[in-house]
């Protein structure tokens, strides 16, 4: 008779009464090897490993016991599991689905020695999602009583433990003040209050070499002994308990215990926090504002929305379509912010370089004498339009419109004209149009703009090409001394003489490509690789211009 694997497998939600020389565990594992033992006839033979969470709830998966038994299932190495009641196995209906679907991939059942059904059929399944409910329910129940009980508690003042904090010991249901440590709070609300920053609180402590008491919890775990650091510090001077107080979700109670710090001086440093965060939250608002929020519209004149993800540290901001936002769609628009943002400003900073042209489209009246001053105020907005969050941009901008493959920019001429100071034809058109070829492309997992035939909108220098710029110019500035020839140098650096050559030329190019490549400016396409690539590129500088630099945004009226 072939055998049958099984495995053991036990649980208990608390570590209560796990110290003991026969436990729960215990208790459970012996109900299940016998049971194993009655079904010898059957070729059932219970495998070594023990496979119990102790301390651990069933509401989650999350069990070191439970994974290492998933993974013999997974691996064939099991074939009925063997538990004493079904909820040792899971509380959750949503962890027991996951869980059959494992089972049955791999051709495992398991087995419930107090509770016969079988799950092979559907009578059995529902008799099984039956007990699995009443065990959810169970928990929710336990769960929701706990949390009204800690909520009641703390509504009479009492201190319904955790980690106390620094000033106070726990002693039952309350605080007992620490007076070494308390003072050392007292001092710490006082210097906020004199320096008006957590920064400089944070820097004076560390200079009088001033650090965190060394404590022990309740369970024996040390704590404390190093320097404060600023987000100790603000939860130092935001802890309604050092006010005599409780806190509740969003709820303060008064407390049984007695205050460390009084009203007045509590009240002062929590105002002063207001103030500082207030500040902080407006900088950083203002930091990663979207300009182009209610102007960008797609080719269908939809309008894109401002959005955001964060990755990490990384807050990446885009314009969205409404309907792929609000999940009412699986196709639409998301358009990297920086990238669109950088594009309009460039597209608008070129337009200002021509002041002539711009003068025409937007039907400016520009006498003979005003001519210099135009010109000089002009390349001021041109400088000025590119920094960010500048104010003229969106004062200038009436709409931005993304389509498959440009990006059109609609002006208004009158915030033009004000902007040059300058006034306008009794007949100026109200608009005129700037058309930026540019598509998007996803490059990876992120989506890029690119403008014409590939420029990246947001400017990040080619590392490798701007090493080989370096590299051609030491190798010219050898060369050109005469000392050395171009199969000499090619040996001294371990690389072909045809490389050197390939290489060299770039010391050669034009200022203008150079200039783009330093700032990473130049087309799409154009890279180290490319430039050293065997064959001929053009010598004339302007030639190189058109081959290696984007092309203009084209001014329509």
């Amino acid at each position: 008779m072939k055998p049958v694997r099984c495995a053991i497998y036990t649980r208990k939600s608390s570590d209560e009464g796990l110290e003991q020389s026969f436990n729960s565990l215990d208790a459970q594992r012996e109900a299940c090897g016998a049971y194993i033992l009655s079904q010898a006839s059957e070729g059932w033979i219970a495998l070594p490993e023990v496979y119990d969470d102790g301390g651990l709830s069933g509401g989650t998966l999350e069990r070191p016991a439970l994974k290492r038994l998933l993974a013999e299932v997974a691996a064939g190495r099991v074939d009925i599991i063997v538990v004493y009641k079904v909820d040792r196995l899971t509380r959750s209906l949503f962890d027991f689905a996951k869980l059959v679907e494992t089972f049955d991939a791999a051709g495992t059942s398991f087995v419930s020695v107090t509770q016969s059904f079988n799950t092979t059929t559907s009578m059995g399944r529902l008799t099984l999602n039956m007990l699995l409910s009443f065990a959810q329910f169970e928990r929710e129940v336990t769960a929701e009583r706990i949390r009204d009980k800690i909520a009641a508690s703390k509504a009479r003042g009492m201190w319904m433990g955790g980690t106390p904090p620094l000033g106070y010991e726990p002693n039952d249901r309350t605080l007992t003040i620490v007076e070494e440590h308390a003072a050392l709070i007292r001092h710490i609300f006082t210097r906020y209050l004199a320096l008006g920053s957590v920064r400089r609180l944070q820097e004076e402590l560390a200079a009088e070499r001033t650090t965190i008491p060394s404590r022990v919890s309740i369970s024996g775990k040390p704590l404390g002994g190093g320097a404060f650091t600023r987000g100790q510090l603000y939860a130092i001077l935001k802890n309604v308990i050092y006010q005599g107080k409780i806190g509740h979700k969003d709820k303060i109670y008064s407390g049984l215990h007695e205050p460390i710090i009084d009203e007045d001086t509590f009240a002062a440093t929590q105002a002063m926090l207001a103030d500082h965060l207030q500040g902080h939250r407006s900088r950083a608002a203002a930091a990663e504002t979207s300009p182009l929020a209610g102007r960008i519209v797609d080719d269908a004149g939809e309008p894109l929305v401002a959005n955001h993800a964060c990755k990490g540290k990384v807050r990446h901001r885009y314009y969205v379509s409404r309907a792929l936002q609000h999940a009412t769609a699986t196709t639409g628009l998301r358009v990297p912010a920086r990238e669109i943002e950088r594009l309009v400003a460039d597209a608008v900073a070129d337009l200002f370089t021509k002041p002539f042209e711009l003068a025409a489209a937007a039907s400016l009246d520009l006498p003979v004498h005003q001519v210099e001053a135009f010109h000089a105020r002009a390349a001021a907005m041109a400088a000025t339009v590119t920094e960010r969050r500048s104010p003229i941009l969106t004062g200038i901008i009436n709409e931005v419109k993304v389509g498959d493959r440009a990006v059109t920019l609609t002006c208004e001429t009158a915030a033009l004209a004000d902007a040059l100071q300058i006034a306008q034809h009794a007949d100026a058109p109200a608009t005129i149009e700037i058309s930026c070829p540019a598509r998007l492309i996803r490059s990876g997992r992120a989506l890029r703009l690119v403008q014409d035939n590939g420029a990246v909108a947001q400017a990040t220098p080619d590392k490798a090409l701007v090493r080989l710029l370096v590299q051609a110019r030491r190798w010219w500035t050898i060369l050109r001394a005469g000392d050395i020839s171009i199969s000499q140098l090619a040996g001294r650096e371990g690389v072909t003489s045809s490389y050197i050559s390939r290489v060299v030329r770039l010391a050669f190019l034009a200022p203008s490509v150079t200039d783009a490549i330093l700032a990473g400016r130049q087309r799409a396409g154009v890279t180290a690789a490319s430039l050293t690539l065997e064959g001929e590129w053009p010598s004339d500088w302007n030639a190189q211009a058109v081959s290696f630099l984007p092309a203009k945004p084209r001014l329509t009226s």
